[in-house]
């Protein structure tokens, strides 16, 4: 057929290798290459401002590496694709899945109307080594601890596909008459802090693969322990790219098991499976970003306290390891993993704010948010989660920056206005002597926040609810 037309929706899968939609659809004689930015069903949780920042970038690479064939829309997907289908001779579409429930309940609905259409209508899957509901109990319940659901579940289950080459077919078309160009997606902030962004990420396609070595070259043989120290370039920082795509998890997984077979490939490659059990828990439990999976923690004391919440997310609470991380966020879009739980146990325990303020402010700050992962672990991190972390386990952040920051290079480098303190009251500058302190510049309260809270008091505090909210579910 000279008119046959398949359309490849892009989604969460921003690339041209190991993509299997994209694929099926080179089976056709043409391929019209298509992105909708759709608001209208994700409800609360619309797109960030950081993952939108990223996703034009994306688009950009995306468009590029196509010959400038992309054509995007913005608006309601099946209502875009019904005109799209008007308008060309189009006999398929193909899509990679996305698992967020809004879109499972999209994919669901055009498929029942395409059919009635007569067009084909194909979704695989090319975002998770395994999908959701093939990962299970032997009595067919999903898993509710990571260890049997990697080690039993993923582990003893069909090995991950092998990543696919990119297609041989370049017979893009274009929709020049109706489709928007990227920059009418509005998708860059008014104000320009996205401009500070830049320098620290190359996105794209081949910034995934480019990032991705780095790790291999210089932080894969340290990862297991090294991981855990914010300065090293012992975590692949891959995150944002996995989540936008731009490179697959079958990629990564293979990619590392074929270079080696030791400790460090395997501790990744079980990050990688604590990706999928993030997605197992949103798909069996698509009320994750808001409910509770522990429903003991509905009747929790949450304080309610604005003027908290805003020194959290500003950096400001005179607590270093945990403004160095927020700042680390406002001035990167990214935190480093074991930050992320300093400052996590932070919110929800000393300050006792509800872990719904800290997810929601990840989800708009974080180039990597993505909802199964930012509500499974702020879930995980508050105690109500599957597999959480006990709430008694309560981060010291003192300790944390002395055990993984210990020369406070992390520190120093996003709160240069305490860098001149020495060592040992760096990561607890309301302890320094007053001669300490006038010596190297430094009046609390003024170049630098007097602790908003007492870490000692707050901790007993936390635990005295906890153990309240234990004696009442009996």
């Amino acid at each position: 057929m000279t008119n046959d037309v398949a359309i490849q929706w892009f989604r969460q899968d921003l690339r041209l290798s190991d993509n299997p939609a994209l694929i099926a659809a080179s089976r056709h004689n043409n391929v019209l290459p298509i992105y909708i930015l759709d608001d209208d069903r994700a409800g609360d949780h619309v797109m960030g401002a950081a993952s939108r920042w990223w996703l034009y970038h994306s688009l950009k690479s995306l468009n590029a590496s196509i010959g400038g064939k992309l054509s995007v829309y913005q608006g309601n997907s099946i209502d875009v694709l019904t005109k799209v289908i008007g308008n060309h001779d189009v006999n398929a579409i193909y899509w990679n899945r996305c698992y967020e429930p809004w879109r499972i309940d999209c994919d669901s609905k055009l498929k029942s109307y395409l059919k009635n259409m007569g067009i084909k209508a194909e979704s695989t899957n090319g975002s998770l080594l395994w999908e959701p509901w093939s990962i299970r109990k032997d009595n067919g319940n999903p898993y509710k601890v990571f260890t049997p659901f990697y080690r039993k579940g993923c582990m003893q289950a069909q090995a991950p596909r092998e990543p696919l080459p990119p297609p041989t077919n370049k017979k893009y078309l274009q929709d020049k008459k109706n489709a928007l160009d990227i920059n009418q997606l509005g998708l860059l902030p008014k104000k320009p802090w996205g401009t500070k962004l830049s320098s620290h990420w190359d996105i794209g396609e081949s910034g995934a693969h480019t990032r991705f070595q780095k790790f291999i070259n210089e932080g894969l043989d340290h990862y297991k322990d090294g991981r855990n120290l914010p300065t090293k370039p012992y975590v692949s920082r891959i995150s944002p790219y996995l989540h936008h795509g731009e490179i697959s998890p079958n990629q990564l997984w293979y990619k590392v098991r074929n270079l080696a077979d030791n400790k460090h490939v395997d501790h990744f490659c079980s990050e990688l499976g604590w990706r999928e059990f993030s997605y197992s828990q949103l798909f069996f439990n698509p009320e994750l970003p808001t409910k509770n999976l522990q429903s003991k923690f509905d009747t929790f004391p949450w304080v309610d306290d604005s003027t908290l919440l805003v020194s959290w997310q500003k950096g400001k609470t005179g607590i270093p390891m945990v403004d160095a991380g927020m700042r680390e966020l406002w001035q990167t879009g990214y935190m480093h993993n074991r930050v992320r739980m300093i400052v996590g146990s932070f919110l929800v325990k000393n300050l006792r704010l509800h872990w719904h303020h800290g997810e929601r402010w990840f989800w708009n700050t974080l180039v990597d948010a993505d909802l199964a992962n930012n509500s499974s672990s702020w879930q995980w991190v508050a105690g109500c989660g599957a597999d959480a972390a006990p709430y008694f386990r309560i981060f010291n952040p003192v300790i944390q920056g002395q055990k993984f920051d210990a020369d406070g290079t992390y520190v120093r480098h996003f709160i240069p206005e305490i860098a001149s303190l020495p060592n040992k009251y760096l990561f607890n500058p309301w302890e320094a002597p007053e001669d300490i302190l006038k010596e190297t510049g430094i009046q609390l309260g003024s170049t630098y926040p007097k602790p908003i809270i007492d870490l000692k008091i707050s901790r007993d505090a936390a635990l005295e609810a906890f153990k309240l909210l234990k004696e009442e579910s009996l």
